[in-house]
């Protein structure tokens, strides 16, 4: 029936086309380091006879283009030539873009280097990776999601099949930068479990990314490394752009999957402002049949999102966003059926949970050109994050083979414990850059002002059956804990200020070879801690494909705001300090082909650890190292395929200080390697797959103790942890297919897709739960992830 529909969209799509329908392509060509306009650059379509020169405002124009996607290239003398991808040229539609070039890195031939965004940019000399609106939403297995796609990037770990986020070398889900148009976010993802762990963060993430497809209009990221315009993260920087509206016609789409939907618009509604709007509703039922997936959620969120772009005068542009990010997961009694076996189930275990949460941010930001070599951003912002959760157990009447009888029979609570964590932050940044003839410099401020209204509640005292050896017990032979609401419950209220001021320089010493110094100085609130962080990163050229760059610096990093709220007032946490030397080789074949080879190592210091995990008390005692080497090759879209493949080896080491000694960390994975490839034969056809493989995950070793309640009526085992992250979870393998199908209609374009996550179905693990009904443990993980729908642009 479903094969039937798909024939039936695409033949109705295929009388509707028209074969030479056309459009156009207009921009705007800025310098990149002072954000004025560019007279006289060259803009051609690659291959083709469509070329213009930008006129006095840095504008050009190309009309009557035939329906398509195109690579184009962009020239001017004295700076890096800049391709763009992909150009989607829209019948009866004008594709505007607004681009920036790079001062050329030495005496080079021009046509040699093509630097996409934030790549050969003398600021970011390491590890910087870009992707396009096109790219991301082509990356097969990610479903346009851009968390997903970032995963096959060197250097980074995904945090599971199931999972939209990201870990970037030896450190952790929680420890990015994340900017959205130049606004600091903290998370951007659904459905990361709070609470989940006894009470405390699940590791892993979030689930799914709160940016529908086609929403980000471009990424950049750095893997470590960046200087001190930002901090208070330590361990990556990712800059996301959200698409601005279409300054020159409108347009209506609707993407339709098997997950739900999105509708977007996007055009001008003044000769001076563009807007773009996108809402999308996800549901997870119809996939769950699909999947025939036992005990299946009840998973929903939304996705809601404005921004508007005023040209206020030649100097001035302003733009406004607004997001609001609703979900709601849960698992009540009534969602379990009997008859299955509790060893294998994969939707919770014996959990029952009620999650409301929300994210909402609204901010404004103001570029202004105070003179041809100076511009200053002032971003004015307001954000929230609410969680409400609720989790609650049952305990089913199981056979000798684990299989459930009445999952109604005996004791079932939905309200066990309770996590409140509302956070509100109004924040304020102000950056101005000046250009001089061989130093640009960089000076900024942030100050924000944070409320954190925060609860942990267990209703009453509860069991824990996994334990580590050392954890304390009242007696030797007591195999569990008992967690106590006086030691678990906490309640917090309160405000803090949070400031920051920072300095950086990129000094082009000689021809190729280039300095960045910066320093950045920050104070946080909560721990009432001042911080200075120096930083180091630069580039010498060794020919005009050949460059070495290096960084070094000091990265402080705030305590999580969870882990603050459920201290004393006695206790005062510290920020986390890392320590990271980076050094790498990179060599530019042609103008759409480089190798980039990186090592690393980072000490880190000050570690926030949970000496007792019964307990809320935690403390800084935590230090570690991690290091490793990053091999990519990469070939960007400049005809019809591109395509990367990369090699990552990572270790990473942490020591509790709590008589256990080192252990891998969570995101320990020494082996990645990623192939990604997609080609084009036509405008109509896309192909793309991509392969990876991993190491598995670190796991704990432990002995298993039966009946620890002395009861064989009411029969317990308990698991006591001998070895932190002794052994590993199976090697993760996944290849992904996608297949885009695009045709033009007189006024926009119908296009489908079948996008399959992990089509070798292998069962990716994630993790490992206990269960201590049988004494087994049920495998957190995902195997094949199908979604297919079509997209249509009006």
């Amino acid at each position: 029936m479903k094969l039937h529909v798909l024939t039936l969209l695409f033949s109705i799509a295929s009388l509707a086309s028209f074969a030479q329908a056309t459009g156009n392509f207009k921009g705007k060509i800025l310098y990149q380091s002072t954000k004025q306009p560019v007279i006289g650059a060259t803009v051609q379509i690659d291959h083709s006879q469509f070329g213009a020169t930008t006129d006095t405002s840095g504008i050009f124009t190309l009309n009557n283009i035939p329906a398509g996607t195109y690579a184009v290239t962009i020239s001017y003398i004295g700076f890096q030539t800049k391709n763009i991808s992909e150009v989607v040229i829209t019948p009866g539609k004008t594709y505007y873009s607004e681009l920036e070039i790079l001062e050329a890195v030495a005496n080079l031939n021009e046509a040699t280097v093509r630097a996409f965004k934030g790549e050969n940019n003398l600021l970011t000399p390491v590890s910087t990776f870009s992707y396009s609106r096109e790219e991301i939403f082509r990356n097969p297995g990610a479903q346009g999601d851009i968390m997903r796609a970032l995963g096959s990037l060197p250097g980074v770990v995904s945090s599971g099949a199931q999972f939209s986020a990201i870990a970037a070398r030896g450190q952790g889900t929680q420890d990015n930068v994340y900017m959205v148009d130049d606004i600091p976010m903290f998370n951007l993802s659904h459905l990361e479990a709070e609470g989940f762990n006894s009470g405390f963060n699940d590791p892993n993430g979030g689930r799914f990314s709160i940016f529908a497809p086609r929403i980000i209009d471009n990424v950049q990221f750095q893997n470590g490394g960046f200087d001190a315009v930002y901090g208070r993260k330590s361990s990556s920087y990712l800059a996301l752009g959200i698409k601005e509206g279409n300054k020159e016609t409108w347009s209506f789409a609707g993407q339709f999957d098997l997950l739900g939907a999105t509708l977007i618009a996007d055009g001008p509604i003044s000769k001076k402002t563009s807007v773009f709007a996108s809402g999308r509703y996800q549901n997870f039922a119809l996939l769950q049949r699909v999947l025939d997936l036992q005990n299946p959620v009840s998973i929903g969120f939304g996705d809601y999102l404005i921004k508007t772009t005023t040209e206020l005068n030649a100097k001035n542009k302003l733009s406004f966003i607004a997001m609001y990010n609703p979900e709601r997961p849960r698992r009540s009694i009534e969602d379990i059926d009997p008859n299955y076996n509790i060893n294998d189930d994969n939707s919770g275990g014996t959990m029952l949970f009620n999650h409301r949460g929300s994210k909402t941010l609204v901010g404004l930001n103001l570029r202004t050109l105070i003179d041809s070599k100076s511009y200053i951003k002032n971003v004015l912002y307001f954000r929230t994050s609410r969680v409400d959760n609720n989790f609650g157990n049952f305990t089913p009447s199981l056979n000798e083979e684990g299989m459930v009888l009445n999952p109604r029979h005996g004791r079932y609570e939905d309200d066990l414990r309770r996590i409140k964590n509302n956070q509100a932050e109004m924040g304020y940044r102000s950056v101005y850059t000046k250009r001089f003839n061989k130093v640009t410099f960089t000076a900024g401020i942030d100050a924000a002002m944070v409320n954190l209204d925060y609860e942990r509640a267990l209703k009453r005292v509860d069991t824990v059956y996994t334990f580590r050896r050392t954890d304390p017990r009242p007696g030797a032979g007591q195999y569990y804990q008992i967690l106590n609401p006086a030691q678990y419950n906490s309640d917090f209220d309160n405000s803090a200020f949070n400031g920051s001021g920072y300095v950086a320089v990129s000094w082009k010493i000689a021809d190729g070879f280039t300095l960045n110094p910066s320093i950045r100085y920050d104070y946080t609130g909560f721990t009432e801690q001042h911080t200075v962080s120096p930083r180091l990163s630069g580039s010498i050229l060794l020919g005009d494909k050949q460059s070495v760059n290096f960084a070094s610096g000091i990265y402080f990093q705030d305590a999580a705001f969870s882990d603050l709220a459920g201290q004393s007032a006695a206790n005062k946490l510290k920020n986390e300090r890392t320590f990271q030397n980076i050094v790498g080789y990179k060599y530019q074949f042609s103008g759409d082909l480089k190798l980039v080879v990186e090592g690393w190592h980072k000490q880190f210091d000050d570690v926030v650890v949970q000496p007792n995990r019964v307990q809320s008390y935690l403390n800084n005692n935590g230090t570690g190292y991690a290091y490793g080497a990053d091999v990519s090759l990469t070939k960007r879209l400049s005809q019809s395929w591109y395509g990367t493949v990369s090699y990552s080896y990572m270790e990473s080491k942490r020591d509790d200080h709590n008589g256990q000694g080192r252990y891998d960390y969570t995101f320990s994975v020494p082996h990645n390697f990623s192939l990604l490839g997609s080609y084009k034969p036509n405008n109509k056809w896309i192909f793309s797959g991509k392969f990876r493989y991993s190491t598995g995950r670190p796991a704990d070793v432990y002995t298993l103790h039966s009946n620890v309640l002395g009861d064989p009526d009411m029969l317990r085992y308990s698991q006591e942890i001998t070895e932190i992250n002794g052994r590993r979870l199976p090697d993760y393998v996944s290849l992904d297919v996608r297949v885009d199908y695009n045709v033009p209609l007189k006024r926009g374009m119908f296009s489908a897709f079948v996008d399959l996550a992990n089509i070798n179905n292998q069962f990716n693990v994630n993790s490992e739960v206990f269960i201590p009904n049988t004494g087994n443990v049920y495998r957190v993980g995902l195997g094949m992830f199908p979604t297919f729908g079509v997209r249509v642009e009006l």
